[in-house]
């Protein structure tokens, strides 16, 4: 029986994919083999050292200390895409948000007061003050081609928007996604110097972190709209305000409300809406459950932030499971210490990443304990388990 501990809800459609007979599941529970997490922080949390692996039901794992577990074996899996339609939807309403001045005109709205007469006299001398611009012809730079990237890229081309991109990382699967039409940016000044928006997509780390200050925005056209619904930290508010103060912004629309931001005029601040959509949170949730379902009974490995992806096929038997550093002659070892035992390999699978490999090894026959105790004192191995073993 495999112990699943939530540390925050779950949708219940990922955790019907973890199966009552063989998962229990709560969000309390002792020497768990797996936890699932949405948003909470688990740097200073004491884990045990039960834990196999951590799924984060989102696409950003910065709540998470994935270097420590990267040093312990454990991957940290997370769910790229399963939001991405909820985001872009969400900055194509940003977008005709800030090009149709629709908050500040709501807020106007709502101030007016007397009979309907006087507040339809009100209305006809007040819109003068909220008149926008269109979307079509209009460019969107968008930093950061993954699944949410493309996803935003495209739909601003199906709105007639010309579109720039910029991703130095973009994997094939994003480029053939991409509409022809996107056009590629040479750098990030390149791009916002040719933007009338700009939208990012990308986690927040130290090459992302005030990616936008007061030099870059003054690189960028004068009555740009800035959308940021990735991270917070990648644009450097204070500079925001200042330009939006001295009229180089049109506008700045973020998830991330502040006492800086929040009653300025021209920001237009949610709360943290991005993904908070019961599409997104299903998708999620079932695309992580399964990602460490088949880690904890395979071995197999899928969108981990921190580990290889290696996919060997199961036909039953006895599957060794082995995270090493990816140093020369680990195979060698691994192998030795197989033959050594007298356990024939029935099939074997290794794949490495920077500086992380996973070896998945089939045998005939159920390693012995000490077996699996001479793998796991071979220098540079994080982790060792027996699949379909009776030793764990």
């Amino acid at each position: 029986m495999y112990k699943i501990l939530t540390l925050n809800n779950i949708s219940v459609a990922g955790l019907e994919r973890l199966p009552r007979d063989a998962y229990e599941i709560a969000s309390e529970i002792t020497h768990p083999d797996a936890i699932l997490v949405r948003s909470s922080k688990m740097h200073d949390m004491e884990l045990s050292e039960s834990v196999k692996a951590i799924g984060r039901a989102g696409a950003g794992v910065n709540n998470i200390p994935v270097d420590k577990m990267t040093e312990l074996g454990i991957p940290v899996f997370n769910a790229p895409g399963a939001n991405a339609n909820a985001v872009k939807e969400l900055v194509l309403a940003g977008m005709l948000m800030a090009a149709r001045n629709i908050g500040q005109a709501w807020s106007f709205a709502r101030s007016l007061e007397g009979d309907d007469a006087v507040i339809g006299k009100s209305v006809e001398a007040g819109k003068k003050n909220f008149v926008g611009f269109e979307l079509p012809g209009r460019t969107l730079g968008v930093i950061g081609l993954g699944a949410i990237g493309v996803k935003v890229a495209n739909a601003a081309r199906s709105l007639g928007m010309n579109v720039v991109g910029y991703d130095p990382t973009i994997t094939v699967k994003s480029a053939w996604a991409l509409e022809a039409g996107v056009e590629q940016a040479m750098s990030v000044d390149d791009l916002l110097s040719r933007s009338d928006f700009v939208t990012f997509h990308v986690p927040l780390n130290e090459a992302t972190s005030n990616m936008i200050n007061a030099e870059r925005i003054r690189l960028m056209p004068d009555n740009a709209v800035l959308l940021n619904f990735a991270r917070n930290g990648i644009i450097d508010d204070e500079a925001a305000v200042e330009a939006l103060d001295s009229g180089k912004l049109y506008a700045y629309i973020c998830d991330f409300p502040s006492n800086l931001l929040k009653d300025h005029p021209k920001c237009l601040t949610l709360p943290h809406l991005g993904a908070s959509t019961r599409e997104a949170e299903e998708n999620c949730a079932i695309m992580v459950a399964d990602q460490v379902r088949c880690y904890l009974e395979d071995g197999n490995i899928s969108n981990s932030v921190n580990l290889p992806e290696i996919n060997l096929p199961r036909n039953g038997g006895h599957r060794m499971a082995i995270v090493n550093r990816n140093v020369p002659n680990m195979l060698g070892q691994i192998s030795t210490l197989l033959a050594d035992d007298g356990r024939n390999i029935v099939d074997m699978l290794n794949k490495s990443h920077d500086e992380i490999a996973v070896t998945l090894v089939d045998v005939d026959d159920e390693p012995s304990a000490g077996l699996i105790d001479a793998m796991v004192s071979i220098e540079g191995v994080l982790s060792v388990r027996c699949l379909g073993c009776t030793k764990k």
